[in-house]
């Protein structure tokens, strides 16, 4: 698709899609094309995280879905899948999440979800993007119907109200000591409040958002800072989410990182034995082989699911399983969410954790198979059709073949080809991979 990637829009701010007068547009043809189809209430909602373009951003959108008839609530700063949940509870047409997700803050963009609290899906995102190109008074609406905007102060109030629907209603914290990372993102606000409220000692960093700081060392991609933390406050649990909140990665009261994969193996062992695991598991074409050997040993159904939380959860519909996620944090509790959530996913490994279970225990179900992930950005955007590349990815395959896997692809959101290798031959691993990036740079 010409705008859409694997989750929505991103890029660079100011650049040629992440700007104010191509957000105008993205926000006129949704408007349009959801207007379009004559319900009696077209309504938007609009959420963010912290990034300072946001500010110049959202009154771009919001003017595109007013001029073409929707009537819109901004919400302010909330979690991806606060937003999601809040377009299903509010019967809106269409939620918007502005949101460059994991990515430093010179990145924004945008992420769709339906009045179903799903992300649309690409038969929708092709039939918004066939509206963007054209001329804008083809889908402007007449004055008298513009479409009117109001800011909600309640958007974080009623997440938790919802979130605390999820949990049990007997659920105390007391003697439990949290160490939570909001990324300086959109989970500041509503990821203390909720955690506090369950009365879990609570030490928070990444809280202070001032629209450069978002990611910036922190987070799920910079983990290092919530080992210190759990180290130094001798902490139960270390939470750490993502920029927009959809992503977790946590730490162990020894202060080992556990990825998504580890707690998608926890929660379907728990879930299975509380006999609430429906179907199996999706993961991706990056969830760790051993990972795959463990529900081949449990007996629990697994797949593989194109790369993007998206993809997982078509699966998850389509075989009708709850539970699912990417190994970077992405993990959606299908029981409980239509996409990942950072801070669901966190009181559902609390709740266990509650009953005197150790992290470090809780987490210690399956041995990874040692993997190899580089990221090489790129120019050529074409660069996998190359011969050369062509060839070095087939030897590489063929030295492994046997003893591992490798798997070479473009990412969907930014400009980088990843390459990504599993083996428990370590030498051989590094090899290989070295055969593919030396000539893609």
């Amino acid at each position: 698709m010409k705008y859409f990637g694997t989750d929505g829009i991103r890029g660079l701010v100011n650049s040629k899609n992440i700007n104010g007068d191509m957000f105008f547009k993205f926000g006129l043809s949704a408007g349009k094309y959801f207007t379009n189809l004559k319900k009696k209430k077209q309504i938007a909602i609009i959420a963010k995280d912290t990034r300072l373009s946001g500010y110049a951003l959202e009154p771009a959108l919001v003017s595109g879905l007013a001029s073409a008839g929707m009537h819109v609530y901004t919400l302010g700063p909330l979690p991806t899948n606060g937003l999601a949940m809040l377009t299903k509870f509010m019967n809106a047409n269409l939620g918007i999440m502005i949101t460059a997700s994991h990515n430093l803050f010179h990145d924004n963009g945008l992420k769709l979800f339906g009045p179903d609290g799903l992300k649309l899906s690409n038969k929708f995102q092709k039939k918004i993007e066939s509206l963007i190109d054209s001329k804008v008074k083809a889908h402007l609406s007449k004055p008298n119907l513009l479409g009117r905007v109001k800011r909600l102060e309640t958007g974080t109030d009623d997440y938790i109200k919802i979130l605390k629907k999820k949990i049990p209603n007997n659920l105390k914290l007391k003697n439990i000591k949290i160490v939570l990372d909001c990324a300086n993102g959109a989970g500041y606000k509503s990821a203390p409040k909720m955690i506090k409220s369950l009365g879990a000692k609570l030490i928070v960093i990444g809280d202070k958002p001032n629209g450069f700081n978002i990611n910036k060392g922190c987070g799920s991609t910079f983990p290092g800072k919530l080992q210190r933390f759990v180290k130094k406050y001798k902490a139960n649990l270390g939470i750490s989410l993502d920029g927009d909140a959809d992503r977790v990665i946590m730490c162990d009261e020894k202060g080992a990182i556990i990825d998504g994969d580890q707690i998608i193996a926890a929660l379907a062992l728990l879930w299975k034995k509380k006999k609430i695991l429906k179907g199996g598991v999706v993961g991706t074409l990056m969830s760790n082989y051993g990972l795959e050997k463990l529900f081949k040993k449990e007996k629990i159904k697994f797949i593989r699911a194109n790369v993007g939380d998206r993809y997982v959860k078509e699966i998850m519909q389509k075989k009708k399983f709850n539970l699912g996620g990417e190994q970077s944090g992405h993990i959606i509790l299908g029981k409980f969410a239509t996409t990942g959530d950072g801070l669901l996913v966190a009181l559902e490994v609390i709740q266990a954790l509650n009953k005197k279970v150790k992290a470090s225990d809780f987490f210690n179900v399956f041995v990874k198979t040692p993997q190899i992930l580089e990221n090489i950005k790129i120019n050529n955007e074409d660069i996998l059709k190359k011969k050369s590349l062509k060839r070095s990815i087939k030897t590489a395959k063929n030295l492994i073949k046997n003893k591992g896997r490798i798997l070479v692809r473009k990412s969907g959101t930014e400009s980088k080809i990843r390459i990504m290798g599993e083996s428990d031959d370590k030498i051989l691993l590094k090899k290989c991979i070295k055969i593919i990036s030396k000539t893609i740079k």
